[in-house]
């Protein structure tokens, strides 16, 4: 993964404002490709008419992202160390808000990897349909591509996807701007748009704007990447963390408003067997199939593999906060050689692989979960900042939390129409997954609660010398069995070899080889019956300890080491069985005194 970078070196990988963005705003910047998408595909049940209402959902969600975007510029400005919807839940509403707010930015997280990635290569395939087949073998190529990245480190990764995210907002912009110029001046499209009349399958109900309102919403997962990465920046972090946000919001926005214009103003019909985008065909009816087409579907596919990039820099970050905060497994607080968290980024992928095959790498199926963990964590995240205002009363507080107060009713309201309008089509598996979630977090809480209980130095009375005897297993005399003796030897004159008699016959052998060794350690032979190895030790080992009140013994165990990667397996590895069999056993210490043989 590269050299190995020393801790002194951290500060030299936080990222400028332009790496930043593309590092912790590529899945909210890469939703335009969808989300106009996800509007259409529920409005079209209702015919080709109903498809008039999507500017207006378009510009509603715009707002929903102006509302949300400034009260988290609150949130940058207020937590410079990362105010992440979990510390800022955690710290101001408790730990149950925290924890709530943790699993579902979790989940999330793992969402969006496999949604973007979806979604890359549906704008692969649409570009070249005898791809489709090998949808599912391409997606998790992608993820783990950007799992080595990232393990490379923030800074290299941030290099690397620098250039698809802007190539990405060049080649929209430059689709908006041809497309407004030609309506302008009254001309026609390069290619004629889809303009056939569909069959109404369901009535326009205001349940079915909610639901393509809640489609839409995707284009909000991400946005709170920032809040959660501020300690990834330069300083001042806070200032140009804020700074990034505005950007990513003002090019979202503008992304957004635009597909959605062009999907209108064409009479875009999303394709009902999911071959082809509408940004793709948006992308036909304004460039026609020539070289600035192929270039827009190229960045396209980038910068929604590459939108996976923003689970991959906060989802390892969250689960080592909640490392540090003992509601999740200690090593993902760990940071590997190249100064990132190293096993949440493989487990990260691990996750996003096993929904890509799950759900087959359709983003439509996928959609449905999407979204729901998002709009809770903001509704709790905007919640906490509110008691945090009123808690610090700083100068102008109150407008303060009036800014989070209405960011949080906002994202309370839209998360109930999310999640009621998607919970039939596949939410309700995200709202299971967050109370198990929960459920795990707590009891990892409680095992360290009571490890650190068991082993606290508080009241412990200092027991008395320990009585102490060494058993050597012999497997047989050699040298290797020799220098374990020794060793033996050397920690307690309390030492006895054990050698398990399996065949009799060999027994008086062993017997006449050990008088003539040079130093006298006892041997005794446990007899088998039934050929086991192991059960005659352990028993003995019990016996030994409960008859002369031992309260350790040493079990050393001989083994050579071998040269080649195949001799292991032409010999038994009883000392390795024998190893694992008193790894749980009370009161044993198990030595392996290694002897290599040519």
């Amino acid at each position: 993964m590269g050299e190995r970078l020393p801790t002194a070196h951290a500060i030299h990988q936080r990222l400028p404002k332009v790496l930043a963005l593309p590092v912790f705003s590529a899945d909210a910047i890469s939703s335009a490709a969808y989300a106009t998408e996800e509007i259409l595909l529920v409005l079209v049940a209702a015919g080709s008419l109903a498809l008039g209402y999507s500017p207006g959902i378009a510009l509603s969600i715009a707002a929903l992202f102006t509302i949300v975007a400034i009260s988290y510029r609150q949130t940058v400005m207020a937590y410079p160390s990362g105010g992440g919807s979990y510390i800022v839940a955690h710290e101001n509403l408790g730990v149950y808000p925290g924890l709530i707010a943790a699993a579902a930015l979790l989940t999330d997280y793992v969402l969006t990897v496999a949604v973007s990635i979806a979604s890359g290569v549906a704008a692969i395939i649409s570009a070249a349909p005898g791809l489709a087949d090998y949808r599912v073998p391409i997606c998790l190529l992608l993820i783990w591509f950007i799992a080595l990245a990232n393990l490379r480190g923030a800074k290299e990764s941030g290099t690397l996807f620098a250039g698809p995210t802007y190539l990405f907002v060049a080649s929209v912009v430059l689709m908006i701007v041809v497309g407004a110029v030609r309506q302008l001046t009254g001309g026609e499209p390069a290619t004629e748009a889809a303009v056939a009349q569909v069959k109404v399958a369901q009535p326009l109900t205001i349940f079915l704007i909610l639901r393509a309102f809640a489609g839409g919403c995707a284009a909000l997962t991400g946005i709170e990447a920032i809040s959660n990465g501020v300690p990834a920046f330069r300083p001042p972090e806070s200032r140009n963390a804020a700074a990034t946000l505005l950007w990513m919001v003002g090019i979202c926005i503008t992304l957004n408003m635009g597909i959605a214009a062009f999907a209108w103003a064409y009479h875009i019909l999303p394709d009902a067997s999911l071959q082809e985008t509408v940004l793709s065909r948006i992308g036909t009816a304004i460039f026609g199939h020539g070289l600035l087409y192929y270039i827009l579907q190229a960045s396209t596919a980038m910068i929604l593999t590459l939108a996976a990039n923003t689970s991959f820099a906060d989802f390892p970050r969250l689960s080592s906060i909640l490392a540090r905060d003992h509601f999740a497994p200690r090593q993902l607080a760990n940071l590997g050689d190249r100064l990132v968290f190293s096993n949440g980024i493989v487990l990260l992928a691990l996750f996003a692989s096993a929904l890509i095959i799950a759900f087959k790498g359709m983003t439509h199926a996928l959609i449905p979960l999407y979204a729901v963990g998002v709009f809770l964590s903001f509704t709790l995240s905007q919640a906490g900042m509110v008691v945090h205002w009123a808690r610090l009363r700083t100068p102008r507080w109150h407008l303060s939390a009036a800014i989070n107060g209405l960011g949080a009713i906002v994202t309370g309201v839209v998360l109930v129409v999310v999640a009621s309008a998607k919970f039939i089509h596949g939410a309700w598996i995200v709202l299971l997954v967050i109370p198990l979630l929960i459920m795990w977090f707590l009891k990892i809480s409680q095992h360290y609660r009571r490890l650190a209980a068991a082993l606290t130095l508080e009241g412990y009375q200092m027991p008395r010398a320990l009585h102490h005897q060494v058993l050597v297993f012999v497997p047989g005399l050699h040298r290797g069995v020799v220098q374990a003796l020794l060793y033996a030897r050397s920690l307690s004159p309390e030492c006895e070899a054990v050698f398990v008699e399996i065949d009799p016959a060999e027994t008086p052998a062993i017997q006449e080889k050990w008088e003539r060794l040079p130093f006298r350690i006892p041997l005794t032979v446990l007899k088998s019956p039934w050929r086991s190895l192991i059960d005659p030790i352990i028993q003995y080992i019990r016996t030994t300890r409960t008859e002369k009140k031992v309260d350790l013994v040493t079990v050393v165990i001989p083994e050579f080491a071998t040269t080649r990667w195949w001799h292991p397996l032409l010999h038994n590895q009883a000392g390795l069985l024998l190893k694992l069999a008193l790894m749980n056993e009370p009161g044993v210490v198990v030595t392996n005194v290694r002897f290599r043989a040519g």
